[in-house]
């Protein structure tokens, strides 16, 4: 299988659009989808680049993605890495390029000399939950995720 991994260049920003709605819909979440070729094009090349994307190709057809950014840990005194989405297409799932696109992002975290590499996954999605704790992860029980969205943030 002709696998390649490539940092999305700003040419690929509708097709990685395409791929986050997909996303969206899977996770039953496309009311929250707001993601404009534009903001995205701001986010990975922008002045300050907010975020990066690594786009997966099987055969040269997009097959999937990760979106990471910078974060950081005030215990370790350094930066970590926050995957924000892992999303590969179902015709292309059980191949490999899940975990090709996750060791992707942990060697950028690595050259980082990042302490952490840390992110989420919805409770109700088993397949993912095993396919993580199969790679060596482990779920922090003891944290809750807090969220204010931003109307919310101008209220108050």
């Amino acid at each position: 299988m002709d696998i390649t991994l490539a940092p999305v260049t700003p040419a690929e920003i509708p097709v990685l659009l395409e791929l986050i709605r997909e996303l969206a819909r899977f996770e039953k979440l496309e009311h929250e989808f707001t993601a404009t070729a534009e903001s995205l094009h701001a986010a990975f090349f922008g002045p300050q680049p907010a975020a990066g994307a690594l786009l997966a190709r099987v055969a040269g057809e997009p097959a999937g993605y990760a979106i990471y950014f910078s974060t950081f840990s005030s215990f370790t005194g350094r930066a970590g890495v926050w995957l924000d989405d892992l999303f590969v297409l179902p015709d292309y799932r059980k191949r490999g390029l899940g975990r090709k696109l996750i060791e992707a992002v942990a060697k950028i975290a690595a050259e980082r000399g990042c302490s952490r590499f840390e992110w989420l996954a919805l409770d109700w999605n088993e397949r993912a939950l095993e396919f993580y704790r199969g790679l060596g992860a482990r779920t922090l029980d003891e944290w809750v995720l807090l969220r204010i969205n931003p109307a919310e943030l101008r209220q108050g």
